[in-house]
């Protein structure tokens, strides 16, 4: 079986490649480490990779929205999306004891996620760092002792780490929504019920109610909308949006009747809705 090259952006044991595990989880694939989601978007675009996995929102950060500008200015369709409980871990090298850890180092937002647990070990010091993949590798290569890394049990398994404390961040419910993105669009079937759009409106008084009771007669659930200023026009926003139908033909009319509501409409994808029920997703990661 040929293996999928999948554009991801970080490097080995990053959350994106989590994410790309469980995406293509009964698949074979190939990981294209990439600096950033730019050189994730190009990777995909000249064909090094045949798809790619970019996180597009959190559930505490919010949304990543440069990362939906370079899917609107790119030629790749959203093929699909996964969501992935972001769970964080204290890591260091057999034989480490966490009492004898002196210096913990990771990305600033994996520290601050994980402040509570650090409370209780006054004696470590946090150092912030570009990655939390990164950590875990310079702490694999690294001759110090009493040093530790937070990151993902993948990260652990990459580069043969132990894990000291699991689960320490202090929100269980933060999850990351991750889409996958190819160069062709997805064929149309009956899986396909949700939809990403983006369109900018004019200053008319009421252009965006127009637009939301169009979708509400034709009974498409807007479980999304996102505003982002347009560059070089001060004032002027772009709007992304996630629609979720049951009919994919009435989807089609509502799209149809939007579309001169607005300026530059696009769609970035269509595809199947990923289970997204905070609660059930909490329940499997248990």
């Amino acid at each position: 079986m040929k293996k999928i090259k999948v554009a991801i952006q970080g490097i080995h044991g990053a959350f994106h490649e989590e994410a790309s595990a469980r995406y293509y989880k009964n698949k074979e694939i190939e990981l294209v480490p990439c600096k950033t989601f730019s050189d994730l978007i190009n990777s995909v675009e000249s064909g090094e990779a045949d798809r790619g996995i970019m996180a597009i929102e959190n559930t505490i950060a919010g949304s990543i929205l440069p990362n939906y500008a370079l899917i609107e200015q790119s030629n790749l369709h959203i093929t699909g999306e996964i969501y992935i409980r972001i769970v964080q871990n204290l890591i260091a090298k057999n034989g480490e004891k966490i009492e004898e850890i002196k210096e913990v180092y990771s990305h600033p937002m994996a520290i601050y996620q994980c402040s509570k647990f650090f409370k209780e070990y006054p004696q470590i010091r946090l150092v912030e760092s570009f990655d939390t993949a990164i950590s875990a590798k310079d702490i694999a290569n690294s001759n110090e002792k009493n040093t530790a890394a937070i990151a993902s049990s993948f990260a652990a398994k990459r580069y043969n780490l132990k894990i000291l404390a699991e689960s320490i961040e202090d929100n269980k419910l933060n999850y990351t929504r991750f889409f996958e993105l190819k160069r062709k669009p997805k064929k149309k079937t009956k899986k396909i019920n949700k939809s990403s759009v983006c369109f900018s409106l004019s200053n008319k008084t009421g252009s965006l109610s127009s637009i939301l009771s169009v979708l509400a007669y034709y009974d498409i659930n807007l479980h999304k909308i996102q505003s982002h200023p347009i560059m070089g026009k001060p004032w002027k926003y772009s709007f992304y949006v996630d629609l979720v139908f049951d009919d994919y033909k009435r989807y089609k009319q509502a799209k149809k009747a939007v579309i001169p509501l607005t300026t530059n409409f696009k769609v970035l994808g269509e595809y199947k809705e990923s289970n997204k029920s905070l609660t059930k997703l909490h329940k499997l990661n248990k």
